[in-house]
């Protein structure tokens, strides 16, 4: 087999501009097809069936941790740090591939063997086949996410082909299994095909891009596999905080209150994954370019612009949290999932600083800043669990919103005062857009309530969103964090990466 793209490149891979597109066209397949999955199995198995299946994948969640060991963000990061040298590049993912096969194969085995135990411990005798469904699909999952290395070789054009194969067949899978009466147990192996499907499309597409022997044909170990484990058992650490921050809640609720309750609070947290997607993308092409170790250095003009530009963005997706929340829980979810909204309302902060928690996160592994990451994901799944154990039991499922969004709170600010401490960045015009973009993201969730979220008056939904984004707009050219300029562009184009790659170029006249 050759290695034609990247080899042939120089392991230059596409720019800034194409890879956020890539990124964020993998982002809206992944989305699309989750997003109708989901509203599939909430409505199909309700919220007793969904309960079940969202506590199996909680658990899978925590088990992903141990089985990952931090392994595929460290060969992403040492991989960043040599993108130009293809030889390299191989032996690390050869050795990466070799430590994600020995934690998956086990970390899966115990899930599938403790199945019953922990079923018999949440007293769902239901919960059994459901579990070992998402073991197999953890083990799948866990060689897919070698596809990290698309990102820092810049080549997230294939991570865009291996999102749609596993969201395909995911989603053929599930619905096929549960129409035929599988239930929580059908969608739980189909999760499991997905990911295979998934896993396969990746390895293979690695092999094509960079060369096969990333593809170990022995159980030896490399010369690079101590300075990944190292960087790894870092990041495990990290992983693990923010694995149990992220699957806290739902293990809270369904101990102290029903698999129902499970569903009511899984479901909104399921969409609000999507409401991240954007700030996902631009990490992607982003994040690894802040690399010490690469020829160019960290480029701290595109990291700055990309975090200004996630700000906006994410005020706006807020708003219609805010704005809309009664009327994404009734279309989405359905009627049974009434006190979704209260929920999807309350972690409106949370979706916010989701924008540009991630990049700043990610950033700080690119930057080798591992370390310093370990306090501040500790004590984030430290504040969510305490939060969650007070309130919980007295409010319900909104007192597992309060405490991710305090947590949270938490974390983004913490990773960005990373970032800027190990850059020496000025955040000063961070701080202005991050007023300008509150202030128009208060205007679009004023007029979105002003016309209401009524399905009986479908003319006031379009008439709320164009007066919204409208008064939204004018809010961001009145404070001039939006230029006439750069709106004729967004317009032109509607090209949200080209108006990135246009800023990028004017921050980096300023930083130097």
């Amino acid at each position: 087999m050759s290695r034609p793209a990247l080899a042939a490149d120089g392991a230059r891979g596409h720019s800034i501009t194409r890879n956020t597109a890539f990124a964020f066209l993998a982002q809206l397949t992944g989305a699309a097809f989750t997003g109708f999955l989901t509203i599939f199995l909430a409505r199909k198995l309700g919220t007793n069936g969904y309960g079940v299946l969202s506590l199996a994948l909680g658990i899978a969640g925590l088990a992903l941790l141990p089985s990952d060991f931090g392994v595929s963000n460290s060969v992403g990061r040492f991989v960043a740090e040599h993108r130009h040298d293809v030889a390299r590049i191989e032996q690390l993912v050869a050795d990466g591939f070799r430590l994600k096969l020995v934690a998956s194969v086990v970390i899966a085995g115990l899930l599938i063997a403790l199945a019953g135990p922990i079923a018999d411990g949440y007293g769902l005798p239901g919960l059994v086949w459901p579990i070992r469904g998402v073991a197999i699909a953890l083990f799948a999952q866990n060689l897919m996410m070698l596809g990290v290395v698309f990102a820092p070789i810049g080549r997230l054009d294939l991570q865009l082909w291996t999102a749609l194969t596993e969201s395909a067949v995911e989603t053929t899978a599930c619905v096929a299994l549960v129409l035929a009466g599988a239930g929580a147990t059908g969608a739980a192996f189909g999760r499991a095909i997905g990911y295979l499907a998934g896993a396969l499309a990746t390895i293979y597409l690695l092999a094509r891009s960079i060369g096969p022997a990333i593809v170990p044909r022995s159980y030896r170990f490399g010369p690079d596999a101590r300075r990944i484990a190292g960087y790894a058992s870092v990041l495990l650490v990290i992983d693990g905080a923010y694995t149990a921050f992220t699957q806290v809640d739902v293990l809270i609720v369904g101990a102290y209150l029903s698999a129902s309750a499970v569903g009511i609070f899984g479901a909104p947290m399921r969409l609000i994954t999507f409401l991240a997607y954007p700030g996902l993308a631009v990490s992607s092409a982003v994040a690894p370019r802040l690399a010490r170790g690469s020829p160019d250095g960290p480029n701290v003009a595109a990291f700055m612009t990309a975090l200004r530009l996630l700000l906006v963005v994410q005020a706006a997706i807020t708003a219609f949290v805010l704005g809309w929340a009664g009327l994404l829980s009734k279309v989405v979810l359905g009627s049974g999932y009434a006190e979704s909204a209260t929920v999807l309302r309350a972690l409106a902060p949370f979706v916010f600083l989701s924008g540009f928690g991630t990049i700043v996160s990610v950033g700080a592994n690119y930057l080798g800043e591992a370390a310093r990451r370990v306090p501040v994901a500790i004590a984030t799944a430290l504040l969510n669990l305490v939060i969650d154990l007070v309130l919980v039991p007295k409010v319900g499922v909104v007192g597992g919103a309060i405490g991710t969004d305090v947590a949270f709170g938490l974390y983004a600010p913490a990773h960005l005062l990373i970032c800027q401490r190990s850059l020496q960045l000025d955040l000063r015009p961070t701080a202005l857009t991050f007023v300008r973009g509150l202030l128009a993201g208060a205007a679009l969730t004023g007029a979105l309530l002003l016309f209401g979220d009524s399905p009986s008056q479908l003319w006031r939904l379009p008439a709320g969103a164009l007066t919204g984004l409208g008064a939204f707009a004018l809010v961001l050219l009145a404070t001039r964090e939006l230029t006439v300029a750069e709106a004729r562009l967004l317009l032109a184009r509607v090209n949200p990466a080209g108006w990135l790659a246009r800023r990028s170029r004017a921050d980096e006249k300023t930083v130097r």
